[in-house]
């Protein structure tokens, strides 16, 4: 299984339309559309925020295991951690 239907498997079973998720991303439902379609790529800044929204981990989305993972704490940490230090330094 990809993740486009990954991604759109788990906005359908979490009841939630391509407008709400789109609007958790900042973007519009046609954009967000054309992700879910594979017609873009989903960026990166994306993917993160679909991960923490879902509460899942980016390898969900890159492995054949359909069992969405929870996120660790280690990770969650480092991604605030790095965000932090890429503010500082702009």
């Amino acid at each position: 299984m990809n993740y486009i239907k990954k991604m759109k498997d788990l906005r359908i079973d979490r009841d939630f339309t391509q407008n709400q998720i789109a609007q958790v991303l900042g973007t519009s439902q046609t954009m967000y559309a054309r992700y879910e379609r594979g017609a873009n790529e989903l960026p990166i800044r994306h993917l993160i925020k679909l991960c923490d929204f879902y509460g899942v981990s980016a390898d969900f989305f890159s492995e054949e295991n359909d069992q969405p993972a929870k996120t660790s704490k280690k990770f969650e940490v480092q991604l605030k951690t790095d965000s932090i230090t890429n503010r500082i330094r702009l």
